[in-house]
């Protein structure tokens, strides 16, 4: 009686087209779990990083204080220290002008924090268009390695005297192989992708109060003068 065949053999015998499936499904698989890990931990200090700020920022330390801060490191500004510095730096800048009306320098400065917001969208969103793509389409590939290795084997039949389950059953296994690796690489990119898009989805929403809540100061400071 002969031993059933392992996982690694059914890989290795089967087909070139199936084999090279395989092989994109395994690197899709691994560069997902890679962007999976990487926006865990990147979404995790943004949000430390934005509690930290708004402690900071409503703990009552002068706002020019804080943006001096801010400026000896203004290339690794990310969250809400970025939409702060923007609105604060368009705030000082227009300020100084002799004779702007407050309603146009608030303008100014909502429109500099609207930029600061959507890039700090796009960094948020970073991979997740990937891990997207790695859901929806993996089944389908998975599922076309599965087709074409199930017609080679009925294909194979033609060649033999006598057709049973034994001449077949490797050619549909290895087959199967295929559509489970699909499933591997989809099913963790989906779930992914659900739980990082509701949280990036919190996050921006919590940067759209605490800018709402930045401007309502700046607009009482703008017409306090």
């Amino acid at each position: 009686m002969s031993e059933p065949l392992s996982i690694l053999d059914l890989i290795l015998n089967a087909s070139i087209v199936v084999q090279i499936v395989m092989a994109l499904l395994i690197l899709a698989s691994l560069i997902s779990w890679i962007m999976i890990f990487q926006r865990g931990f990147a979404l995790s200090a943004i949000r430390r990083d934005a509690t930290e700020f708004e402690n900071e920022f409503w703990s009552g330390e002068d706002l020019g204080q804080i943006f001096k801060e801010l400026e000896e490191r203004e290339e690794e500004l990310i969250g809400l220290e970025n939409i702060f510095a923007s609105g604060f730096k368009e705030y000082s800048r227009v300020r100084q002008q002799d004779g702007i009306d407050p309603d146009r320098l608030m303008q100014n400065v909502q429109r500099a924090m609207r930029v600061a917001l959507s890039r700090e969208e796009e960094r948020l969103e970073t991979h997740l268009p990937f891990l997207a793509t790695v859901g929806s389409t993996s089944p389908y590939i998975g599922l076309f390695g599965t087709v074409w290795g199930i017609m080679n084997s009925f294909r194979g039949l033609a060649t033999v005297n006598q057709a049973s389950l034994a001449v077949v059953a490797p050619g549909i296994s290895e087959a199967l192989v295929a559509t489970a690796i699909g499933l591997f690489a989809a099913i963790p990119a989906v779930i992914a992708y659900n739980r990082y898009s509701a949280q990036v989805e919190v996050i921006l929403n919590r940067f759209e109060a605490f800018t709402d809540e930045f401007s309502s100061i700046l607009y009482r400071a703008s017409h306090q003068k």
